[in-house]
């Protein structure tokens, strides 16, 4: 991504919203592991550092670390998050084989240059057996708009297309769904709206709209803990497990 897409995740990523709902939901996720204490989780391509300082906030006898492609996020995200981030591709982590408990990666796969599936071998090398991996992904192709142009990204994802790369990959899948999905026609009706123009869609909201959007996340996350999610939305996500 641009300098600038940084700097506005940096700003934004501890208060607005939509990242608000992604720590929580990736949040929930590590708490079904059962992970021992001490237990090795890396976030790959962690950006400025805001998933690690949530996660480590929620489980801080896990052991945390970053990898981040760019080398100023890199230092940003271990000067927040107080966690080590090392410089480097998802496509060729610096992590040994079988060395991690689990790897959580958050609209990484989706970026130019990267290769899914090359990057999907990579977590399964360095996750030991029955590791666990989560992803969140923006979801469907025709979705691609001027937000996707000025975040680098040239992939979205669907539960059903992501089920076999993780198989391919020596994954098994745990629970999967989407989410984002009772804002999504207000989603859908911005993106075609503005779908010309390059401009991401992180930025920082009137203070109402945050409070709404987050009421509304706040119950999307209790219906998806009961089990009722909808089978649709902004994004996708997936626990799934090294076999």
């Amino acid at each position: 991504m641009e300098a600038a897409e940084y700097e506005k995740l940096a700003a934004t990523e501890s208060s607005m919203w939509w990242f608000k709902a992604l720590h929580g939901l990736v949040a929930d996720q590590v708490g079904r592991m059962k992970l021992a204490p001490g237990a090795r989780l890396l976030d790959a391509g962690c950006g400025t550092g805001g998933m690690l300082l949530s996660l480590g906030g929620r489980y801080p006898a896990l052991d945390l670390g970053g990898v981040e492609l760019d080398p100023a996020a890199a230092r940003l995200a271990e000067a927040r998050s107080g966690k080590p981030v090392a410089i480097g591709s998802i496509g060729h982590l610096p992590q040994e084989d079988a060395s991690l408990d689990a790897v959580v990666s958050l609209d990484v796969l989706c970026h130019a240059g990267v290769s899914v599936e090359g990057s999907l071998a990579e977590f399964a090398r360095c996750l030991k057996p029955g590791g666990h991996l989560v992803l969140s992904l923006p979801a469907y192709q025709w979705m691609l708009s001027g937000h996707d142009v000025a975040v680098s990204n040239v992939r979205r994802f669907t539960r059903g297309g992501l089920r076999p790369m993780l198989r391919a990959a020596g994954f098994g899948i745990e629970a999967d769904g989407y989410w984002n999905s009772l804002l999504f026609p207000l989603m859908l009706a911005h993106r075609f709206l503005s779908r010309s123009a390059a401009e991401s869609d992180v930025r920082a909201f009137p203070a109402w709209q945050d409070r709404l959007f987050n009421r509304v996340l706040d119950i999307e996350a209790a219906m998806r803990r009961h089990g009722l999610a909808l089978p649709f939305g902004g994004s996708v996500w997936v626990r799934a497990r090294r076999r």
